[in-house]
């Protein structure tokens, strides 16, 4: 008797992006899978009017890869990634976001090192991938950039995210293990989740070898869409720490706020890169002491 194929189902939450998503689904027709596996695609619109449909169908009677269509009309990034979830088929649950797009290998090198560490799940890198008309000081500031790690690994639930990872779906027959619902519009719930499973003993490992590419738009390639993430982050980081009582140093955050404050005027001369970059690190640990004590000046994501 023949063995039942492994399957990975590639679950992706988008809204409002039908280009980039067109972009993504052309980019998984072509992933190899060496024969290990096959894999079928779940997109969860979180759009209530539908913007994503109609892509969908048009890749659906172009290809012969399955893709089912699923609409969360609730505007919650957590909820659409647990219909996801509900709907995914197989042994392993893999997503990526709708504005990026993944090499041929990605999946082939997700399941690979899942298979060899023995681990509940792979978290790979997300690279940015800047058009040719962005601006030279974005590409300067370094401010897209992501952490990478050594292959192998262990991840802490504060380098984990739901970019670019592949989890095994049993994780999810505990119906406990789900993205909240409380995070969705701030963001935050990919780490609340991996924290959720990390403390029952589940084990996630990195992939450096499994990246895929974030696609800058233009409505981030202004100095402001940088100042409020810092804002909403450190804020919401500040409140974390009061409301759950974790261990943080706040002189340490104070001193770390003095010194990029004080150090502004002078990346001036060093040009705007540097500049908006000292300026975002200075506004993230104001907003933190404001989320500290009791303020939050930015809750909810611009995207």
């Amino acid at each position: 008797m023949t063995a039942k194929q492994t399957h990975i189902t590639i679950c992706i939450c988008t809204f409002k992006r039908p280009d980039l998503l067109k972009k993504l689904l052309d980019k998984l027709v072509h992933q190899r899978t060496d024969n290990l596996f096959s894999y079928s695609v779940v997109i969860v619109d979180n759009d209530r009017n539908g913007s994503a449909r109609q892509v969908v169908q048009s890749f659906q009677e172009a290809s012969d890869l399955e893709v089912r269509y699923f609409l969360e009309p609730e505007q919650n990034i957590a909820l659409a990634r647990n219909r996801g979830v509900e709907n995914a088929q197989g042994d392993f649950v893999a997503f990526i976001d709708d504005d990026e797009f993944p090499g041929s290998e990605w999946l082939l090198n997700l399941y690979s090192d899942c298979s060899r560490f023995d681990s509940e799940g792979i978290i790979g890198p997300v690279k940015t991938h800047f058009d040719e008309n962005c601006p030279r000081w974005l590409v300067k500031a370094n401010m897209c950039e992501r952490t990478s790690h050594p292959t192998g690994t262990v991840m802490r639930p504060h380098q984990t995210r739901t970019g670019n990872v592949l989890l095994k779906r049993a994780i999810f027959d505990d119906p406990d293990n789900r993205f909240e619902r409380e995070y969705g519009r701030t963001g935050g719930e990919d780490v609340w989740f991996f924290s959720k499973v990390i403390e029952k003993g589940r084990v996630f490992v990195w992939c450096d070898e499994a990246p895929v590419y974030e696609a800058v738009p233009p409505e981030r390639w202004k100095a402001s869409y940088y100042f409020r993430r810092s804002v909403r982050m450190g804020g919401l980081s500040g409140e974390e720490v009061r409301t759950r009582g974790l261990k943080k140093s706040t002189a340490k955050t104070f001193a770390a706020l003095c010194i990029y404050t004080a150090m502004l005027p002078f990346t001036i001369l060093f040009g705007k890169h540097l500049f908006i970059r000292y300026l975002a690190k200075s506004a993230y640990h104001f907003a933190w002491f404001s989320g500290y004590l009791g303020l939050v000046p930015i809750r909810l994501r611009d995207d």
